[in-house]
Order: C-alpha cells, then sequence, then structure tokens
C-alpha cells in the first residue's frame, strides 16, 4: 500500500476514526492489527518474517533483562545472529554467492554459483535495524524490557514508519505507545501539513523526474556528459523528494494519531560539507550506524589511522545496507573518503582561510560550500543510481569531461520523456522547494503558519490543487514506488 495511492488515502481517515473511537486499551490491538493489514497488502506470507523478529527481538530482551552478565552476551549474540542470518538469506545470498563465484573463476576453478529466487521483503532492513536497536538498548541498560507483547510488536511494525523508516529508538517510540491520546484537532491539523507536503514532493517532483532521470540511466552510452550531469542533478533531486516525502507523511500520519516521530531530514543538499550532509541525511540510519556500529569500533577516540578505518567500515556497510551491489558499496566507500579527506584536509583549508582574510560567515564562502558539497554529493549519486559499476565509469568519466562529450549525441531534455510544460512546473516545483528548505533552516513554518490560519488554509488548497493539476497519477500512469522500499 502506497502512501500515495487511494487506498492509503482511504486507509488513513479510516484508522484514525476507529483509533479515537475505541476505548484506550483496545487502541494499540487496533494499530497492530492496522499495522500488519499494512504490510501485507504488499506480500502477505513476509509478515510472517517481521513477526519472527518480533518475537526472537522480544524474548531476548526479556532474557537480556533477567540473566546473568555472561548468559546476557550469549543471547545478544543469538538474537543479533537470528536476526542478521534472516536478513543475509533475503537481501545478500545472491550478492555473496556470485561474488566468491567470480573470485574462484579468477583462481582458475569454475564453479555454478548458486541463487535463490526470492523476493526481497519490502522495508527488512527498516525493521530489523530497529528491532535489533531495542535490543541493544535493553542489553546495554539504556531501555527497559518490554513486557507487554502486543506494545512492542507495534513498536517494530507501526505502519506509519514501518516500511522506509525513519528507524525510531525505543526511548523515542516505546513510551508513547504507553500515553493515551485523546483526539485533538492540533494534532490532525500539525499531521495534515507534512502528509501534502510530503505528497506534493513525491508527486509534482519526484515521480515525473524519475521519467528522465530513468530514460538517460539506462543508456548511458547514448547521452553526452552534459546530459548525463543534468540527469544525475535529477536524481540528487529526485531520490531526496522520493525519501523526504515518505518521511514527512509517516510524521504527518503518526502525528495525526498522536505519535511524534523523530525528524529524517534537514534541508541535507544546504550542508557545507559531507559531514555536515550525513548529519542530515537519513538521520535515523546515520544516527543508527553511529550509536550502534562507529562508535563500539572505536568511534575518534583512537589512532588517526584507526579512525579512517572506523569511518570506511561504517560507509562500506552503509553502502551495503542501502543493496546488494558493488555500486552501492563503492558508493559507501566514496563517502567515507570523502570525509576522511576533509577532515586530513581540515588544518590546511583553516591556514588557507586566515591567510586570505576570509571569515567563516562569508556568505560568498557559504555559496561556494553549498555547491561544492552538492557537486560532491551528485558525483556519488552517479554509483548509488548506475545498474552496474561499467556504467558507473562511464558516467563519470563524461560527467568529468564535459568539453569532449558536449557534441556528443545532443538532445534537448524535451526528448527524454517529458514535455515543456511539465520541466517548467517541475522547475517551479524546484524552486519552491528550495525557499521552503532555506527558509525551514531559521524558522518553524507550521508554527509560523499557526499564527495565519488563512495562511494555513491557503497553503493547504494550493497543496491539493498543485497535486491534482500536476501530481503523477491516473490512468497511463506507470506508478513509481518509494525509491527506498528496496532497501
Amino acid at each position: 500500500m502506497n502512501f500515495n495511492s487511494l487506498q492509503y488515502l482511504l486507509f488513513l481517515p479510516a484508522a484514525i476514526l476507529l483509533y479515537y473511537l475505541l476505548p484506550h486499551r483496545w487502541r494499540n490491538p487496533l494499530l497492530l492489527v492496522l499495522s500488519f493489514y499494512f504490510y501485507m497488502c504488499w506480500v502477505p506470507r513476509y509478515a510472517l518474517l517481521m513477526m519472527f523478529s518480533i518475537l526472537v527481538t522480544y524474548f531476548c530482551a526479556r532474557l537480556l533483562s533477567a540473566q546473568a552478565l555472561r548468559q546476557r552476551k550469549l543471547w545478544l549474540a543469538i538474537c543479533l545472529l537470528l536476526n542478521l542470518s534472516v536478513l543475509f538469506f533475503f537481501k545478500y545470498f545472491n550478492f555473496a554467492a556470485e561474488l566468491v563465484g567470480h573470485l574462484l573463476t579468477s583462481a582458475g576453478l569454475t564453479v555454478a554459483a548458486p541463487r535463490l529466487d526470492v523476493l526481497l521483503p519490502v522495508g527488512i532492513s527498516f525493521y530489523t535495524f530497529q528491532a535489533l536497536g531495542y535490543t541493544i538498548d535493553v542489553y546495554r541498560g539504556e531501555t527497559p524490557a518490554e513486557r507487554n507483547f502486543i506494545t512492542y510488536a507495534l513498536f517494530v511494525s507501526f505502519f506509519p514508519q514501518l516500511v522506509a523508516g525513519p528507524i525510531e529508538r525505543s526511548a523515542h517510540l516505546l513510551p508513547q505507545f504507553h500515553e493515551k491520546h485523546s483526539f485533538c484537532y492540533a494534532n490532525i491539523k500539525a499531521g495534515l501539513l507534512p502528509v501534502l507536503w510530503g505528497l506534493f514532493k513525491k508527486m509534482v517532483i519526484a515521480d515525473p523526474i524519475a521519467v528522465l532521470v530513468n530514460t538517460v540511466y539506462a543508456a548511458p552510452q547514448d547521452y553526452s556528459g552534459w546530459l548525463l550531469t543534468v540527469a544525475t542533478a535529477c536524481f540528487a533531486i529526485q531520490i531526496y523528494c522520493d525519501f523526504s516525502a515518505y518521511s514527512d507523511i509517516a510524521r504527518g500520519s503518526a502525528r495525526m494519531l498522536g505519535f511524534r516521530l523523530m525528524r529524517n531530514f534537514d534541508c541535507p543538499y544546504f550542508a557545507v560539507s559531507i559531514r555536515d550532509f550525513w548529519r542530515r541525511w537519513h538521520i535515523s540510519l546515520s544516527t543508527w550506524f553511529k550509536d550502534y556500529l562507529y562508535i563500539p569500533l572505536g568511534g575518534s577516540r583512537c589512532s588517526r589511522l584507526r579512525t579512517d578505518l572506523n569511518l570506511l567500515i561504517v560507509f562500506a556497510i552503509s553502502g551495503l545496507w542501502h543493496g546488494a551491489s558493488l555500486t552501492f558499496l563503492a558508493w559507501g566507500i566514496l563517502n567515507g573518503a570523502y570525509q576522511i579527506a576533509g577532515s586530513h584536509t581540515l588544518p590546511l583549508r583553516k591556514a588557507l582561510r586566515a591567510r586570505l582574510h576570509i571569515a567563516e560567515s562569508n556568505p560568498a564562502l557559504q555559496i561556494f560550500r553549498y555547491l561544492f558539497t552538492f557537486a560532491l554529493v551528485c558525483f556519488a549519486w552517479i554509483l548509488f543510481r548506475a545498474e552496474n559499476i561499467s556504467d558507473a565509469l562511464l558516467i563519470m568519466h563524461r560527467v568529468l569531461d564535459l568539453p569532449a562529450y558536449g557534441t556528443l549525441l545532443p538532445r534537448g531534455l524535451g526528448s527524454l520523456g517529458l514535455t515543456r510544460p511539465e520541466l517548467l512546473v517541475i522547475f517551479a516545483a524546484i524552486l519552491l522547494l528550495a525557499v521552503v528548505d532555506l527558509r525551514g533552516k531559521n524558522c518553524d513554518i507550521a508554527a509560523a503558519l499557526d499564527k495565519h490560519i488563512a495562511c494555513r488554509y491557503l497553503v493547504y488548497f494550493l497543496l491539493i490543487t498543485a497535486i491534482l493539476l500536476f501530481g503523477s497519477y491516473g490512468p497511463g500512469y506507470d506508478p513509481q514506488e518509494f525509491v527506498y522500499f528496496q532497501f
């Protein structure tokens, strides 16, 4: 059930109505049933995998809270092994088998790599990491083990953030399931705005611009360096609008039910460095890796060489978390290398600014940082979006050598599946997005609209109108699933 489907637009109001009509003691069981129904709208049998993860982490956490230290380590290891084994089987088995097969072939051994014909369960990486984060928190003594099974199962399967996050922490979300949420018009009002804004970003920007991106990346050898550069920049906008739209709709849906989910994006394309970008992009995953992998590895509390190695390990695993492919692995390693380079060149850059008498707050310097960081991020996105390493290297070569390929098969953007009016609408929508993000850095837009009721309802009207007039939907429309569903 996609957030941008008619099915969900009927499901959400019905869920809200039933939730507030029922007595408090029946609300969590209702949400649990609705969450499993929501998940089973994709492949019903894969709900058994989610239930397996819930059962394992629930009982292991209970044992962790009751056993001696030596046994606690054993139960934590069992929990991690069982959950990660399921994740490996469905997501990484074929990749690992092919990789081993290639290595053996290179060594002169002819081996037919086994391949499993299984469909990747939607959202498996998200709910697995959320459940494992809870188990580790219980092991560390940072959160008590949840005794009520229904409450814990709902924590893992809560439908707004089940499929693509944010990956919530137990200390933040679990206590909210014990609270009594009375109907409050302020919550409905606060939730409606991010839902509409998310639908706008998804249907008016992300899905239409995906047509252009898919056309170019399907046959990169047919396009010039300039068009590949444009398509890559468009993909940067597409993936941001697509993923942040899901997070916005998830937060808005949860807020209407009285729950508060963490913010997953904070104007990432206004970052001034790659390190700053990862503080703003997919915040729930970045902080998960920081707390549960980077710091346990030693973080930055060790030698410079070991710190650099820790960064590369974390980003390499982050890349593989996104997908079982060498392109994702390379994407992760490149982002780690960016951070290492930024850390090593920081003293030199500070000395150069001091010598040139350029203040940190210099507007020209800030604009340069925005553009340079965006360029680095886009260059890495090539690996993320390309079908394979060969395509990625071809695109990178042509992007880095624009003059040489500037006249290769010249085509206008209008030949890439979008009409000129559609391109103008997308361009206007991207400008609006930039203004909102830039404005949102310095003030709470929702709070500002609360002070002017007429403005708030005008914004509602304009967003709904834009979605209906310019959104991608209806007969002949090829619905685009949210990009992060595949992870």
